[in-house]
């Protein structure tokens, strides 16, 4: 026998994210509670500019941490009927104006599983064309657009530039995509 879950209250609910009470039961029949965090789910896209050899990146401010990060484009998948790479390829024109003519899986994960179910996929765009941005929110409204080289990622992680998880993720698995 192993973990069961016996029953969940919602305990508030906003735009975004659901917080719940969970009561489960331990292998042994022990019963226990665990804050849970519930969040529609997210795609983040690594864009990869061929002639370049570099990445589209956004610095962006995070309330969370009342700061700014330096992050790959990324949203919520919070389009009824819109699948993952559907969200993708949107979340890239919104917020950096760029339609991929070709997206690769590169991982799927969960963010923090200790205690939101919040599951994203990551991909890489790459055959990129121009097109117009629909930025949404006061925080894309003052973001900024940033080029980065692929040679400069591995620093830019190692000093600390680049602390955002997906965005961490995202970049090392495109490099090593890349490569290959």
């Amino acid at each position: 026998m192993g973990f069961s879950k016996l029953s969940e209250r919602r305990v508030w609910e906003g735009h975004v994210i659901e917080v719940a009470v969970g009561c489960f039961a331990d292998p042994d029949g022990n019963e226990f509670e665990r804050e849970l965090v519930h969040h529609p789910g997210a795609v983040s896209v690594v864009p990869y500019l061929e002639d370049e050899a570099s990445v589209v990146l956004l610095r962006q401010y995070r309330a969370s941490i009342d700061a700014e990060l330096l992050e790959i484009p990324a949203g919520k998948l919070d389009v009824e009927g819109e699948g993952a790479e559907g969200t993708a390829r949107r979340e890239l024109e919104e917020e950096v104006g760029l339609r991929a003519g070709r997206l690769e899986k590169l991982a799927e994960f969960y963010n923090s599983p200790g205690f939101s179910d919040e599951h994203s996929v990551v991909y890489l765009a790459r055959e990129l064309e121009q097109c117009d941005t629909d930025l949404q929110g006061v925080e894309e409204e003052h973001m900024t657009v940033e080029h980065v080289a692929m040679a400069d990622v591995p620093g830019l992680i190692t000093s600390g530039q680049i602390t955002d998880a997906k965005t961490i993720i995202g970049l090392c698995l495109a490099r090593e995509a890349l490569a290959g």
